[in-house]
């Protein structure tokens, strides 16, 4: 989808596979595949988001990105000024010295801080860990970390049950930026937050951004928040990408009937608004089947085609991506529609 220059991250053919094991000896019965040859890429300075319902593998595949999970095929590599590296085949050795430019933000602020280091200790732990600067000047490099994700120096020799939920993710936020890393994944950083409390930090992303210059993989399934935040969107389905967009074409104009689907199910700000939401919204597969496409037990268009050949990722036009066989007919029939009830 886009050209090689200034890519800092590239995904290639990722897969993960989980063995299920059942039974007293625990022998492998089958497997589940959480991440199914996934490509994707992401520039310097550019926000993407990877959205889908909970359970499509969006969390495992960002874990797999900073390889917190080992992918079981497939490749992870970082581009550099002098090099691309491919992280799945570095020594553990050589893998923690790239570690500190990939970080990530966790979901839940209350437990991805230990309550019993001071908040201090966690944003610099780092920073020793990595043996990135001398002990005796962590201490002040902490100072600026808190004060750029807006909270006091102060705040070091605290303990996290001081804070609120807001305050916390800005701790985790200054712990992950203590490495200054070129990338941040973020999974779902602000769901257990207040909508006020998220918009502050939101803000807060787009500021270090353009302060820091950083690139940012939001993992997200609220479809209003990416918006606000990024550049393009990756919407995954049972482990692939099913489409990919501009964020702005996307809500605009979606292609994909799964991605039509999530827009439809967000609640209107609109008092009265009484749009048709899509039966694929509301009803589920039992299952995932083993050929054609994933999404065909759920789709009103589906056809024989698509319940047996996999559709692959074609171009939808500028900067745009999708996997699905009739989504120039969709896409027809949908603005038919939208039309005809403007018109009435």
């Amino acid at each position: 989808m886009s050209d090689a220059a200034g890519r800092l991250i590239e995904v290639r053919n990722l897969s993960k596979r989980y063995p299920v094991r059942r039974g007293v000896f625990r022998r492998v019965d089958s497997y589940v595949d959480a991440v199914r040859s996934v490509d994707l890429a992401i520039h310097r300075g550019e926000a993407v988001a990877l959205v889908g319902e909970s359970g499509c593998g969006k969390t495992t595949l960002g874990r797999c990105i900073v390889l917190a999970v080992r992918p079981s095929s497939g490749s992870v590599v970082l581009h550099q000024e002098e090099a691309a590296i491919d992280l799945t085949t570095l020594e553990p050795a050589r893998l923690r010295s790239i570690r500190p430019q990939i970080q990530v933000v966790f979901q839940d602020p209350y437990r991805s801080l230990n309550p019993r280091m001071r908040v201090g200790e966690t944003v610099g732990e780092p920073l020793l860990a990595g043996r990135l600067m001398p002990k005796s000047e962590v201490r002040a490099r902490v100072s600026e970390l808190l004060t750029q994700v807006g909270l006091s120096p102060e705040y070091a020799d605290r303990y996290p049950h001081a804070f609120s939920g807001g305050q916390r993710q800005r701790i985790g936020i200054a712990r992950a930026l203590a490495t200054r890393p070129s990338l941040l994944i973020c999974d779902e950083p602000v769901s257990g937050l207040d909508v006020s409390v998220q918009a502050r930090i939101l803000n807060l992303f787009q500021d270090l951004r353009e302060a820091m210059g950083l690139s940012y993989l939001f993992v997200s399934h609220d479809l209003a928040v990416v918006r606000t935040v990024s550049d393009r969107i990756l919407v995954m389905y049972a482990g692939r990408i099913v489409e990919e967009s501009p964020t702005d074409a996307l809500y605009d104009r979606p292609f994909h009937p799964y991605t039509a689907a999530l827009l439809a199910s967000a609640l209107s700000l609109v008092p009265g608004d009484l749009r048709s939401r899509p039966e694929l919204a509301v009803r589920y597969a039992a299952g995932i089947p083993d050929t054609g496409c994933a999404f065909a037990p759920r789709c009103p268009f589906a056809t024989d085609r698509c319940r047996t050949q996999l559709p692959q990722m074609r171009s939808a036009g500028s900067r745009r991506a999708v996997a699905c066989h009739h989504f120039e007919e969709i896409d027809l029939r949908t603005r038919a529609t939208s039309e005809a009830s403007r018109q009435s």
